[in-house]
């Protein structure tokens, strides 16, 4: 019997929930392979004061260096806009959702919130997108997990807090979500819904199996999205939205930067096919920087 696939996750109840998530499609789809999920508190996890996306993936290319784990499971949108040579991403399993959310506390219609209601979030895009579309709502810092921040609206320490819709779905629940933002307003951050799952290069095997699960159009508009993050030098803690969608006649790119405040917003899209989709989110990026976008970045990040 072969050794088993060592599966890296977070320690969180969405990180696990994920990771069990993949693991029962691994075994469907190689019943003759073993998993094992090796769960750790990576540094994003233990400091919550914020950080750059490889708080929350540098652990685990450190340990699948060291052959501690074998295989990584990483919500896409936290992963750097590039990977590191060693590795690669061998899956990009089916994407969820990848709209944004708000969980209201009871009697509030979440789509008409009162005037200065207070909003809950630590992500600079979503605060921008909530005062570009209501620039008389409070939106107050909240961290911690899925269920921290759903405790803090009933508890009514906020009115609202914005969450993914991927997030709270694959908790088990969807049935809290009190409105879903539309994506012509809330752009979500690259890679948002999706997973990624990343290994050693060159470890076939794993490769080999973890394969099975990529779905060629999530790869397609997911590659887009983190070419077009890498074009701006943002990354998932920069008010930076951008998707991805799958059209007929094949891939369909909209991006957007804003001042932190939500008055300021350079938007760019384009179009091309699946086979170019790194191509296109160069290409947007291009189309956002000469429009300011990098600048605009730079500001926010100092």
């Amino acid at each position: 019997m072969s050794a088993p696939i060592r599966v890296g996750t977070r320690r969180s109840p969405l990180a696990r929930a994920q990771t069990e998530l993949v693991v029962r499609r691994l075994r469907r789809a190689d019943p003759s392979a073993t998993f094992e999920v090796v769960a750790v508190e990576s540094a994003g996890d233990r400091d919550r004061s914020g950080g750059s996306s490889p708080d929350f993936t540098g652990l685990f290319e450190e340990m699948l260096d060291r052959h501690r784990i074998d295989l990584a499971v990483h919500s896409a949108k936290d992963l750097p806009a590039r990977t590191l040579p060693p590795f690669t991403i061998v899956a990009y399993p089916p994407r969820a959702d990848a709209h944004d959310c708000l969980v209201a506390r009871a009697g509030l219609n979440a789509m008409r919130l009162p005037p200065g209601a207070r909003v809950g979030s630590s992500s600079l895009r979503r605060r921008a997108q909530l005062l570009r579309w209501r620039p008389d709502l409070r939106v107050q810092e909240v961290r911690g997990n899925v269920g921290t921040r759903i405790g803090l609206v009933r508890t009514r320490r906020v009115d609202a807090i914005v969450v993914a819709v991927a997030g709270i779905a694959r908790l088990g629940r969807r049935s809290e979500i009190s409105g879903i933002l539309p994506s012509t307003r809330f752009l979500p951050a690259p890679g948002q819904g999706a997973l990624a799952l990343e290994a050693r290069r060159g470890d076939g095997w794993v490769a080999r199996i973890a394969s099975r699960l990529d779905a060629p159009a999530v790869r397609a508009a997911v590659t887009a999205e983190r070419e077009l993050a890498a074009a701006v030098g943002g990354d998932c803690n920069l008010p930076l939205g951008a998707l991805a969608t799958v059209r007929s006649a094949g891939l369909v790119l909209r991006a957007e930067v804003l001042s932190p405040d939500g008055t300021i917003t350079l938007a760019a899209r384009g179009s091309d096919s699946l086979g170019r989709a790194a191509s296109l989110g160069r290409r947007v990026g291009k189309a956002l920087n000469d429009a300011g976008a990098r600048e605009l970045l730079a500001q926010v990040a100092r």
